[in-house]
């Protein structure tokens, strides 16, 4: 049984750095006392549990889609989910992969109706505990509002907190700065990039340390608290504190924001508007291409823009903006005709990836050997920590010996998850898909690039296209990968149009050191060549 654990720290959980250690050292004695059962993969997420949207969690759902795995493990249910619909859903999820579900600390079985009853009933706790917490700390919020205090988070620029009123009192340095921003804006009428460069240039550096960035400048200038308001949700409070601004500046700043466009109003649209992102990185700086927007005066043009540049300006990063209509029609169109037509050049990929796969296959081996060596030393000094420990031969408020036991349980933790990594690649070895699979990926492609919407197109890209590089403004090559068949239990080849997103339920293999296609971007109607971006 390949079994893939998923742990998981609540963002409520600060004062217990240890947590997930504890959840890795129960599920790790859970596996081993099962026979059969060997831990392939480790996700963890430090985040709530309030909704799904967790890194290690979607990619633990990937896995059980490709197959990879036969048991999802976790300590608890709540740390699989809080909420009660979320939990169904990802066990029915789970169930069509043919990807069982297990807690190593509750009982149930949910192959059985007692046992899915059971964890329904676990959840429903779960969601009732966390809607309890979120109500006291929600009432606690909105009581210290209505009295004028600082609700609590990070404090904000400008400010500091008197730790027994909780009121805001002005921060003498930062709160020049946050005066220069507002005088910069609306009285030497420069623009919020202009602003951060003034900034950057004359030293002056962020909350956080860091460079300052047109979004931060634009954060400022939008919020009340700069003239002494306090707000959550209907509540406000007014003159809570000091304000650094008058009301008469900051209600200029914000016709300057809605003249300009930048205010939260004009905000540009949803990342499925640009469904090359997260593919696409600057050939300049190696940062991500984001999709912005500009406004003539008849029409809105879209790009995609280097995010370094985006943020502090072309001092930082030259590279020109792309014409985000041209990349974007041009890549849906290699899509659709790369797996319809280029099958030899797949061929040839697969061929020279199962050269490179059985040429590593010693060199996996040898190290797979090596990492498995370390890992009983390190395993090792743990167990002597820990005997040590039951043993009363160390004071546990030890500080060093803390850390120790942190470090080796890292490194332990990194161990495994390299282990589980070449034991993947040693049994996975790259085959040609056949032509039904390569047709049922086509079909899906044109029905999903024919009637589906922003959001599935963008999703197929994200499943079929590693990379997408530049070579010029105007001249861009897709990194393809090739669907792989599925032969292990529970994984399916699909592609739907009519679910929410688009799911590729196939391993794949990434096709890094090929360029199969260069495209040429049309210049935009108007523009000279020398024009065009």
């Amino acid at each position: 049984m390949r079994v893939a654990t998923y742990t998981r720290r609540s963002t409520d959980d600060e004062n217990q750095p240890y947590t997930i250690d504890a959840q890795d050292t129960r599920l790790e004695s859970y596996v081993a006392s099962q026979p059969g059962w060997r831990i392939v993969k480790k996700f963890s997420d430090d985040a709530s549990g309030a909704n799904t949207n967790r890194p290690d969690l979607q990619k633990a759902l990937h896995w059980a889609r490709s197959g990879r795995i036969d048991v999802l493990l976790v300590y608890r249910v709540d740390r699989f989910s809080r909420n009660l619909r979320d939990t169904v859903t990802l066990l029915d999820e789970l169930d069509q992969s043919g990807v069982a579900f297990r807690s190593a600390t509750e009982p149930f079985d949910t192959s059985t109706p007692m046992g899915r009853l059971l964890l329904q009933m676990l959840s429903m706790f779960a969601q009732f505990e966390r809607d309890m917490i979120i109500d006291r700390v929600t009432s606690g919020m909105e009581r210290k509002a209505a009295r004028g205090q600082y609700k609590g988070g990070k404090r904000p620029f400008g400010y500091l907190k008197d730790p027994k009123t909780h009121v805001l009192y002005a921060h003498d340095s930062e709160a020049a700065i946050i005066r220069l921003i507002f005088d910069l804006y609306t009285k030497d009428r420069l623009g919020s990039r202009a602003v951060a460069k003034v900034l950057n240039e004359r030293g002056f550096r962020s909350g956080s340390g860091g460079l300052w960035s047109y979004r931060r400048i634009l954060q400022i200038l939008e919020n009340r608290m700069y003239i002494g308001e306090i707000s959550f949700r209907e509540i406000t409070t007014e003159n809570a504190h000091p304000g650094l601004i008058s009301p008469e500046q900051f209600a200029e700043a914000q016709h300057l924001l809605d003249q300009r466009g930048e205010s939260a109003s004009h905000s540009a649209a949803s990342g499925s508007d640009y469904i090359a992102t997260g593919r696409l990185p600057c050939p300049k700086c190696g940062k991500a291409m984001v999709g912005t927007r500009a406004t003539g005066k008849t029409k809105t043009y879209r790009y995609y823009t280097c995010v370094t540049r985006q943020k502090y300006g072309t001092d930082t990063c030259d590279m020109e903006r792309i014409n985000a209509d041209a990349l974007d029609q041009a890549v849906l169109g290699a899509v659709s005709s790369f797996y319809r037509s280029q099958q030899s050049l797949m061929q040839q990929a697969v061929d020279v990836a199962r050269q490179l796969h059985e040429s590593n296959h010693d060199t996996a081996t040898t190290e797979l050997r090596t990492v498995q060596a370390e890992i009983g030393k390190v395993t090792s000094k743990i167990d002597k920590y820990l005997d040590a420990f039951e043993a009363d031969l160390f004071d546990a408020n030890d500080d060093s010996a803390k850390e120790r036991l942190l470090r080796h349980r890292t490194t332990q933790r990194q161990l495994r998850e390299r282990q589980a990594e070449l034991v993947a690649e040693l049994e996975t070895e790259p085959t040609m898909p056949d032509a039904a699979t390569l047709a049922q990926v086509n079909n899906h492609i044109t029905e999903i690039f024919g009637g589906g919407n922003a959001n599935q197109r963008k999703a197929v890209v994200e499943a079929l296209v590693v990379q997408i590089k530049i070579l010029s403004p105007d001249r861009i090559v897709p990194v393809f990968r090739v669907p792989q068949p599925a032969d292990a239990k529970g994984a399916e080849t699909e592609l739907s149009a009519s679910a929410p997103g688009v799911r590729a339920c196939l391993p794949l293999v990434e096709l890094r050191g090929l360029e199969p296609l260069t495209l040429t971007l049309p210049a935009r109607p108007g523009r000279r060549p020398d024009q065009h971006k």
